[in-house]
């Protein structure tokens, strides 16, 4: 190597790596090693694709909250509006008029 030269150690699927410490409850130590085992993988591997798998999910809506969040959807679509045309037109543009002022005025809170 040429005097100067900087060496850099890779590891794995072509990517720098950095070492780093993590401490773990004998559970997830045991299901660590144990999925570890099971996958032929490397105890580091197997991590990382976990935390690239959880991050993907990050933020998104759990399957019982999706299903929640369509039901709620489906009974509003299901009610019929009783009001009018008219009334509903009186109705948003209240909301527009309330968006551009800053939002709703609402009554002070009592500071009991």
């Amino acid at each position: 190597m040429a005097s100067g030269a900087v060496s850099v150690w890779w590891y794995g699927d072509g990517m720098a790596t950095i070492k780093m410490t993590f401490s773990l409850d004998a559970a997830t130590s045991r299901s660590l090693r144990e999925a570890a085992e099971s996958l032929g993988k490397p105890k580091s591997e197997v991590v990382r694709e976990a935390i690239l798998d959880y991050a993907e999910r990050v933020g998104r809506l759990t399957e019982a909250e999706r299903r929640r969040q369509l039901s709620v959807f489906d009974e509003m679509m299901a009610a019929r509006s009783t009001g009018s045309a008219r009334t509903v037109d009186r109705e948003l543009a209240a909301v527009r008029r309330a968006r551009r002022g800053g939002g709703r005025v609402s009554a002070p809170s009592d500071p009991r």
